[in-house]
């Protein structure tokens, strides 16, 4: 009898180790490292040849790869081709992550069930049954009659039966899930997973279908499984919002077909998931009552401008060591920001407690918003409210100065639209020509920032 080989493989970077280890020597994480069982079949070199399982590669120069564009073709909703960078592409591989309840099945059947009434759709559901995703469809007044569905999570005879309905798009909810005849672990392990996701996404690119597969996500938020899950699919987005608001917002962290970081945002409904046109408007829901701390900001997600009001409070400490608290942003560049303030602004906020937050659960990852975030925490500091049209962003370097942000004029002209009526920029993105409406003030340093508020 043949000695079944084994692996010790990391859950969260994946790599492999030929015995047990407390630390996993690449990425440093502790306790992450499990015992695996490797298949004991061996697969032919048909299956293996090629990125794609392509058994008739031929070499050729650069200049001869035809350069056609892929024909996409329209999710039916617009914020969703947003992120995928214009549409659904023919033979990708597409993973969606998001935590418990953020709307990821409701999101993909709401796409499935448009698609199904113009071209063949599948939904493959491994997590819940038929009938309870027949009961979500009818709870949404969702047209269901020309929807296939199918309950099954083993991955071949998934794909067998693909050959049979001959899909455009099929959905694989969830890929945790799934699992192939040939590798001995449970599904959901880092084996499983990744030899799932490599074998859909062969037959993806072999059939010309787009596969979607739902992944789990951490506690720290990011997709669960290895790496290299997000390495063989083509487009990775993560559906994100808080249980407790109504707002959701799809963020593509990448795209080989398009702008990665591009955002979408949804409204959660009784009716499903509606798509919100101008976010703007709806993260600028301001109160009547306009306080210190308060000031919107210019942000840039993607390919489009997005205004968001940033707050921020600041307290007297009773602690030895003060809280820094960010909800939306990095705590981290928190810290830096309030020492860029101490050494070159003069405020001196050791014994003072700092509250941050980005209303309406964005997350804003770019340091545009570094100005903005200062300029909340003097107002909030000094209780000396900011103007309520006054319109914020710029980044702050180390030694004090304002440097620059792209896609400035883009930015100002948003805010104009919305009706902000002065703006304090960075110099570099101070425009030559004047904005009809519009004061704008151009900043070099921290001290020009403290003086123009």
């Amino acid at each position: 009898m043949a000695k079944t080989k084994t692996t010790f493989v990391c859950n969260d970077c994946g790599a492999d180790f030929a015995r047990w280890l407390g630390q996993c020597p690449e990425c440093k994480a502790w306790n992450t490292i499990t015992e695996l069982r490797l298949a004991s079949a061996k697969p032919t070199g048909a299956e293996r040849r090629g990125y794609a399982g392509s058994t008739r590669a031929t070499v050729q120069t650069l200049s001869d790869v035809n350069l056609e564009e892929l024909p996409r073709f329209s999710s039916s909703f617009a914020e969703f081709d947003r992120v995928l960078g214009g549409g659904i592409v023919p033979g990708s591989a597409i993973l969606i992550g998001g935590s418990p309840g953020a709307g990821k099945s409701t999101l993909l059947l709401q796409t499935m069930c448009r698609l199904a009434e113009n071209m063949a759709v599948l939904y493959v559901t491994g997590e819940e049954s038929l009938q309870q995703v027949a009961l979500r469809a009818q709870r949404l007044n969702l047209p269901t009659n020309k929807l296939r569905m199918l309950a099954e999570t083993s991955v071949e005879t998934i794909c067998d039966l693909a050959d049979k309905e001959k899909p455009r798009v099929m959905v694989i909810d969830s890929i945790q899930v799934m699992h192939l005849a040939d590798i001995q672990s449970a599904p959901g392990s880092v084996s499983q997973v990744r030899e799932c996701a490599a074998y859909l996404t062969r037959y993806a690119k072999q059939n010309g279908v787009a596969i979607v597969m739902v992944g789990h996500v951490t506690k720290d938020g990011s997709l669960a499984g290895p790496k290299v899950l997000e390495h063989c699919i083509d487009c990775s987005i993560l559906l994100e919002g808080d249980t407790d608001s109504r707002f959701r917002t799809l963020r593509g962290h990448k795209n080989r077909f398009g702008p990665a970081n591009e955002l979408g945002v949804f409204a959660m409904t009784g009716q499903g998931l509606k798509e919100v046109t101008n976010p703007s408007a709806i993260f600028l829901q301001r109160g009547e009552q306009h306080g210190s701390g308060s000031v919107v900001m210019v942000i840039w997600e993607g390919t489009r401008p997005l205004l968001v009001e940033l707050q921020a409070l600041v307290d007297a400490s009773q602690l030895a060591n003060p809280r820094r608290v960010a909800v939306g942003m990095e705590t981290t560049r928190l810290a830096m920001l309030l020492a860029v303030l101490h050494r070159h602004g003069g405020l001196h906020m050791s014994d003072q407690d700092v509250f941050v937050n980005v209303v309406g659960g964005v997350r804003v990852t770019e340091t545009g918003a570094d100005l903005a975030l200062l300029l909340a925490i003097v107002s909030s500091f000094r209780e000396n409210e900011l103007p309520k049209n006054l319109i914020v962003f710029g980044e702050v370097g180390l030694s004090g100065e304002i440097r620059p942000v792209p896609n400035g004029q883009a930015r100002l002209h948003e805010a104009a639209k919305h009706g902000f009526t002065r703006a304090i920029v960075p110099f570099g993105n101070k425009p030559k020509e004047t904005i009809e409406g519009m004061q704008v003030i151009g900043v070099k340093s921290l001290q020009d920032a403290l003086e123009a508020i």
